[in-house]
């Protein structure tokens, strides 16, 4: 089987995922299980791979999102613990007292809190910091849990533009180039997109106020928003769970284990440790040592962290399946492998890269940063962050050199605007990680913000185009 029919089988594959999911057809961790597997079955018959290499994809796969799945359940029985003791309940009526009944402040809030959180270039530990803060804002005043997101995950695309960030390191890779040199480059452009993310957040403050957000609006009652219930709900502290005269300890635990988390790669501590070991302790703390006690505190919690860790591990076999490069002897090749040697079988979205490569035309070959640019948001959709840099981008600029375009561009136009949608990607595991946590579903968030970033990610290629980071 050729590496085209390969390429579209994918296409098809991803685009069967899409259509299932917004039709509501089924959850995504069926969506993310079923589809991809009728696809290595397809190709295991057609003799590309063998079963025995289809289980080494799998298996690379859950190696990739198993420790995001860690990340979730611990994070969402810490902050479930924490919610139950009232820690948010004393910080939820300090923010209000300081924003009132101002929607826009709580939206600029959000983005402010998202672009500090994002600042060492980790989404999973930034939804684990703005999610759990501002959500319980977000339904007392009766906003919709989308719009948190989608003002979140704005501020951290810009953000992600960073030397020490996933992607600028990935583009730098294969340009040959420092991350830093890259990224000074990027500078302007990244001040432009905090700008950019704060005018947004002011927008989405108005749009929020138009439709009755607010301490005392009325909330329009429209399909997948916040009831008024929710929201006296969580405004209601009457749970005999609540320990207010432990607020500090909780406080000072919550600051311990996301210093942890920020800062533990530096002693190669897993991120989901920290949330293990805060979980524990803030068991022990609040709740004594009672056996039956922490069970129900446990078991409150379960749901949530099960179906978003189910969601995570379907995730895991799409990702095995779609993105694993196998060597000659049919192992599942690491990242570092595939710079250095070309893989014997590519990867379904190295192939499917190969495809969007060649049938762009001739005539846009002088204007290939523009196109790519463009492009990026959609293609966000369908590649993950390796697939796409150490895939795809080595091939734009391999077309690009025969038209005499520089490297440079290319992977500017690739960086800055496929950053902008990094955090709607499904193929990216901190986005379930950041819907999880929002109690949002992938097809809903995906919905209310594709649109938004997209727009955001061309009026920073714009930009670019104005300060001649990018050719016309």
């Amino acid at each position: 089987m050729s590496n085209t029919v390969v390429g579209i089988l994918g296409l098809v594959t991803i685009a069967a995922i899409v259509v299932t999911l917004f039709k509501s057809k089924t959850q995504p961790a069926i969506a993310f299980i079923v589809f991809p597997a009728i696809l290595g079955i397809v190709l295991v018959i057609a003799g590309r791979y063998n079963l025995e290499n289809l289980a080494a994809m799998i298996k690379a796969g859950f190696n990739s999102t198993g420790p995001t799945a860690a990340l979730f359940v611990f994070s969402v029985l810490y902050f479930g613990i924490m919610t139950d003791a009232g820690m948010f309940d004393v910080i939820i009526g300090k923010l209000m007292k300081f924003v009132g009944d101002n929607v826009i402040g709580v939206c600029m809030m959000t983005a402010i809190i998202a672009l500090i959180g994002h600042l060492d270039g980790g989404g999973a530990s930034t939804f684990c910091i703005v999610v759990p803060a501002m959500l319980p804002v977000y339904k007392r005043m009766h906003m919709r849990k989308t719009t948190l997101l989608r003002i979140a995950v704005l501020a951290m695309g810009v953000l992600n533009l960073m030397p020490w960030a996933g992607p600028t390191m990935r583009a730098a890779t294969v340009l040959g180039i420092e991350a830093g040199e890259l990224w000074s480059h990027l500078i302007p452009i990244q001040i432009f997109g905090v700008a950019l993310a704060l005018v947004h957040a002011f927008l989405a403050g108005l749009q929020e106020k138009k439709r009755g957000a607010g301490l005392t609006g009325k909330l329009a009652r429209e399909e997948g928003e916040v009831s008024l219930e929710d929201g006296e709900q969580v405004a209601a502290n009457t749970s005999d769970l609540a320990r207010p005269k432990l607020f500090w300890f909780n406080i000072l635990l919550t600051v311990a284990v996301i210093f942890l988390l920020i800062w533990g790669d530096g002693f190669d501590l897993p991120t989901y440790v920290p949330f293990m070991l805060g979980t524990a302790i803030a068991l022990f703390v609040n709740y004594g040592f009672t056996a039956k006690m922490h069970k129900k505190i446990i078991n409150l919690h379960a749901g949530p962290a099960l179906m978003m860790c189910s969601t995570l591990m379907g995730a895991a076999v799409l990702m095995g399946i779609l993105t694993s490069n196998l060597n000659d002897a049919g192992s599942v090749m690491k990242v570092k492998e595939t710079m250095e040697t070309a893989p014997a079988i590519p990867s379904v979205v190295n192939c499917l890269a190969g495809i969007v490569a060649n049938i762009l035309p001739d005539f846009l070959g002088q204007n290939l940063p523009l196109v790519i640019g463009v492009l990026s948001v959609p293609l966000a959709l369908a590649f993950d962050t390796d697939s796409y840099f150490y895939g795809m981008l080595p091939v734009i600029i391999g077309i690009g050199a025969a038209f005499g375009v520089e490297a440079l561009p290319i992977a500017v136009a690739m960086v800055v605007c496929r950053n902008c949608a990094t955090f709607i990607s499904p193929m990216v595991p901190a986005t379930l990680l950041g819907t999880g946590l929002a109690e949002v579903d992938i097809k809903d968030h995906i919905k209310a913000s594709f649109l938004y970033v997209w727009v955001f990610s061309i009026l920073c290629m714009i930009f670019a185009i104005i300060i001649g980071k990018m050719p016309l």
